[in-house]
């Protein structure tokens, strides 16, 4: 996999409110994390991490801090704003030669389902997966050829092989899969109803007329 050269400088671990001014400067608060060395807190530039994130590629980074110092790594978490989906902090974890990690890794499709063309309706289920690798065997993402997938098969996790790639979501998950279209079932017009008889109501005897049968 391609190392990408992320420029950083270091930063204080400060307030709040001086983050909210980093991002209002164009800027992205980080941390670096690993076993071997200190956490580091860092910023970038905004436009320099957005293409790190919103892709469907993982990326080996190289952390490169503004006293010389560089870190192998990878993006382990990504916080968004709510309210605008911006980035507005992000982990690193280090690389450890010869030790596995684990991390998500997104799954692209490939091809178009032959059940697609029968009428069937594809579903992506699991648009990353969970694995464990060492830092080499690393997965720029994981593609699935769906060309051959009839109406009414399924892609498990147990299916999919990559070397030196150890899957970690459960073997029976579904990752895609082409479905029978649902058929909504039209009401029934409802039968009309006979109209009801009117009810007789009897009318009962006034005192008067008992008196005068009496």
């Amino acid at each position: 996999m391609e190392k990408v050269l992320l420029e950083a400088r270091i930063r204080k671990t400060g307030t709040k409110s001086s983050r909210n001014e980093l991002r209002r400067n164009g800027r992205v608060p980080g941390i670096y994390y690993s076993k071997n060395d200190k956490p580091v807190a860092f910023d970038v530039a905004e436009n320099s991490v957005n293409p790190l994130v919103f892709t469907a590629e993982n990326h080996l980074l190289g952390l490169k801090l503004e006293d010389g110092s560089e870190y192998d790594c990878i993006i382990k978490d990504v916080q968004f704003d709510p309210v605008t989906d911006k980035i507005i902090h992000f982990d690193l974890i280090g690389l450890i030669k010869g030790e596995t990690l684990q991390l998500e890794v997104p799954v692209s499709l490939a091809g178009t389902a032959v059940g697609v063309r029968e009428g069937g309706v594809l579903q992506h289920v699991l648009h990353k997966l969970q694995i464990e690798c060492l830092p080499a065997d690393i997965p720029q993402h994981i593609e699935l050829d769906i060309a051959n997938l009839k109406l009414g098969e399924a892609i498990h996790v147990s299916e999919i092989k990559v070397e030196n790639v150890k899957f970690l979501n459960p073997e029976d998950a579904v990752v895609v899969a082409v479905t029978h279209p649902k058929v909504t079932k039209e009401a029934e017009p409802a039968e009309a109803e006979e109209p009801a008889e009117p009810e007789v109501i009897g009318k009962g005897k006034t005192e008067k007329e008992e008196e005068t049968e009496e």
